[in-house]
């Protein structure tokens, strides 16, 4: 057990020294993401000394569950390229456009706008989408209109990671624990509806009463005009993500997994965009910025994180832990232990360790969602606190703008924590009626 436990201590120390001083490790003319290699010697390190099952292992990888990692990241890379395929053809930079006019040159309408567009797109697509889609964008436009882009980028990222919590496809972390636990579509959302509008709310205005004054200067310049040139293309994704959606949510009642709904989704808006490229003599560009969209970088990350836990649950680390969280107040306990462990570990780790805790703790309903609050609302604390902070933190410091530790954590305290404990609050009512 010894043995396990400094290796996870020292994976997780280097991982996050990673993030924060040598985020990026070259190779020639390749710029690798350092946080996946580090996890993915920590998980071969854990292997080659701690002599775990290798049986049992290889099962856990390859089991027919929905549990199942290799599933969770087809559905969560599947949900993404969706997305991705209609930022591609400007729909989110239009869908803002829009939100944007709609302001009359007021940056409180602005600001208000702009909350509730990242907050309506995350529910349909997830956290990690819209901070790609609409980081450069407030960045560009900010600069565009001479105003300050910090209240709009917090609203961002704040909204992407409060939101994402209403459906299982919001974030890889909903799907895992929600699978983990048995829950389908319909199920989740009976639970997270009440807490992600209570979060929801009490963000939207710590965030506002935060910036205020920023928000009553004058805003100078125009907004930036969005268009969509290809209109066919653009409804071939809205069908296949609002299909694909529609499906995720009955699929429970007639029998279709999720991964294979999503990749199905995927597979034939492929053939589709590919076969009208051929149609127009022209290259599939939506398709090949998909593809080098796509965040690979999850793949090893999630595998070398899920071998660790494996490998941790075996030696029986997760079982202390689990006598270590007994309590007659999970939802508490488990709310306020995720929150924090996101922002040591990473939410996406966290998720797959806090899972095996519950399952060998026999924990309910009330731990696994509170963990779902912690995993979504901890990504506002630190930097370190989900993948999409990362991918943040990286876009603002291509472009000049610095959004740091002390950023972060100012929003963390005067945001995240009581975004936090009104989540708890709303999932204390849902649980009473579940």
């Amino acid at each position: 057990m010894t043995a396990i436990i400094i290796i996870c201590a020292a994976t997780i120390i280097l991982m996050i020294c990673g993030i924060l001083f040598f985020p990026k490790i070259r190779l020639g003319k390749l710029h690798i993401d350092s946080y996946w290699i580090i996890a993915a010697l920590g998980a071969a390190l854990a292997m080659a000394i701690c002599k775990p099952d290798f049986g049992a292992l290889g099962r856990a990888l390859v089991a027919n569950t929905a549990v199942n990692p290799v599933k969770i990241l087809v559905l969560f890379l599947s949900m993404t390229v969706l997305s991705v395929f209609l930022d591609e053809l400007g729909f989110f930079r239009y869908l803002a456009s829009a939100a944007l006019k709609m302001a009359h040159h007021g940056q409180r309408k602005l600001f208000v706008y702009l909350y509730v567009t990242v907050s309506v797109l995350t529910v349909f697509t997830s956290n990690d989408v819209i901070i790609l889609s609409f980081t450069p964008f407030i960045c560009y436009f900010a600069k565009h209109a001479q105003i300050d882009p910090m209240p709009y980028l917090a609203a961002e990222f704040v909204a992407a990671n409060t939101w994402s919590m209403a459906l299982i496809i919001g974030n890889p972390t909903n799907i895992y624990l929600a699978t983990a636990y048995g829950l389908d579509f319909a199920s989740y959302v009976k639970i997270s509806a009440i807490p992600t509008v209570f979060a929801g709310i009490v963000s939207f205005a710590c965030l506002f009463v935060m910036f205020r004054k920023k928000l009553a200067l004058p805003m100078e310049g125009e907004e930036e005009a969005g268009h969509i040139d290809d209109k066919f293309q653009l409804w071939v994704g809205i069908v296949h993500l609002g299909a694909c959606t529609l499906l995720l949510a009955v699929g429970s009642y007639i029998g279709l997994e999720m991964w294979l709904v999503a990749l199905c989704a995927v597979v034939s808006l492929f053939i589709i965009s590919s076969v009208t490229a051929a149609v127009r003599k022209k290259k599939p560009a939506e398709l090949i910025g998909c593809i080098r969209r796509a965040p690979y970088q999850l793949v090893p990350f999630v595998l070398s994180m899920f071998i660790l836990i494996v490998i941790a649950d075996q030696k029986g680390v997760t079982d202390k832990i689990g006598e270590f969280f007994a309590s007659s107040q999970p939802v508490l306990v488990y709310g306020v232990a995720s929150f924090l462990a996101a922002n040591v570990i990473n939410n996406i780790p966290m998720s797959v360790l806090f899972s095996s805790v519950i399952a060998g703790a026999g924990e309910g309903l009330p731990a696994v969602f509170a963990t779902v609050i912690g995993s979504n609302l901890g990504a506002f604390l630190t930097p370190v606190g989900a993948l999409a902070g990362i991918m943040f933190s990286s876009i603002l410091t291509h472009r000049g703008l610095k959004f740091g530790y002390a950023d972060f954590l100012k929003i963390g305290v005067c945001v995240a924590v009581p975004a936090l404990f009104a989540a708890l609050g709303g999932l204390y009512i849902s649980l009473m009626f579940a």
